[in-house]
């Protein structure tokens, strides 16, 4: 019994995918922080063109 208990200590393979997982999920974390940073961005932008228009057209 003892054999077998050393021998699933010494086994890293449910470790490393464990850690893998955590890499994969901080990654996917800072994916959508970015992409959640950028559209809000673009779309400041474009509200800020669409009122420029609005006001250029009305000044018409």
């Amino acid at each position: 019994m003892s054999k077998i208990f050393a021998r699933f200590m010494k086994d890293e393979s449910g470790a490393t995918a464990i850690e893998y997982g955590l890499i994969a999920a901080l990654i996917s974390v800072a994916l959508i922080t970015g992409a959640t940073t950028l559209g809000n961005s673009l779309n400041n932008t474009f509200q800020d063109i669409s009122t420029k228009m609005s006001t250029a057209e009305t000044a018409n």
